[in-house]
């Protein structure tokens, strides 16, 4: 048998990395990280091969460590806060100069930056789905009761409604009651959002989550996890939709587990059956 191939891996915060790691591990892979200060979990040093630890903005030095390495594929899990482009960053030239030629400061915006400046350097930058397994969303009920056609109704609604406030690049969420939009995910977050709308409804809110309808898979799938639900539970929403097939589930058994303690049903949605509702 051969040497493993090699793939590199760019770490952000929270569980994703860990979870992309281990499917990696599982599929054989090599794995070299990049991780960032200050966000990713330490737990990265235990399931990878090599890992790196820089500053937001060392894109040079990003380069040189996946070279060094052999690494030609790289996959990105998990956010940088934006917050880092105003404290603790440390551009060296490559991310000055690509800061320079921004049209502006939107996440896309510097994520497409990031991946050409890769992709000049020999380096490819790989779809989150194709190595994602079973964090990714299916069809149909995910977890929990099953939904009734109140609800189906409100989420083809919403799924609709946020697909459009999606390609607007305003958010990707809308919390939806009785084919009313109680609210819409803007600069705020998510979470806000859902705050929100639970405010307004009456425990029977509908939360639904899009990816854009140009989403570029390479970084920023649309993901939810625990806290999602911990949200949804305070604020009173009892129902989750999400794009199936184009949404990751980030730590499946607590999600489970919260599923049960809060009685929620979680739902995969295509755009197909939105629209022939």
């Amino acid at each position: 048998m051969g040497d493993p191939p090699k793939i590199g891996l760019i770490a952000g915060y929270g569980s994703f990395p860990l979870e992309m790691a281990a499917e990696l591990n599982k599929r054989g892979y090599e794995i070299h990280v990049v991780a960032v200060r200050e966000e990713t979990s330490p737990d990265i040093e235990s399931v990878a091969t090599s890992v790196c630890w820089l500053h937001v903005g060392q894109i040079g030095a990003m380069i040189k460590a996946f070279k060094n390495v052999g690494v030609s594929e790289v996959v990105m899990a998990g956010k940088v806060k934006k917050l880092h482009l105003f404290r603790n960053f440390r551009p060296d030239f490559i991310a000055l100069k690509s800061l320079m030629n921004l049209p502006d400061r939107r996440d896309d915006s510097i994520m497409l930056s990031v991946t050409g400046i890769l992709a000049d350097a020999g380096i490819t930058v790989l779809s989150q789905i194709e190595h994602s397994g079973e964090m990714i969303a299916g069809k149909e009920l995910l977890f929990g009761k099953k939904i009734n056609s109140k609800q189906l109704k409100d989420a083809s609604f919403g799924f609709v409604q946020a697909k459009a406030i999606a390609g607007m690049d305003i958010g990707q969420t809308v919390v939806v009651q009785d084919q009313a939009m109680l609210a819409v995910e803007a600069i705020e977050g998510t979470d806000e959002a859902i705050k929100r709308g639970g405010s307004l409804g009456n425990g029977k809110a509908v939360v639904i989550k899009v990816a854009k309808p140009d989403q570029d898979l390479r970084f920023d799938v649309p993901a939810f996890g625990p806290d999602t639900l911990k949200i949804m539970h305070t604020s009173g929403c009892k129902t989750l939709v999400v794009e199936a097939g184009a949404t990751l589930i980030l730590e499946r058994q607590k999600i489970a587990d919260l599923v049960k303690q809060y009685d929620i049903s979680i739902y995969g949605m295509t755009k197909d059956e939105a629209d022939s509702q």
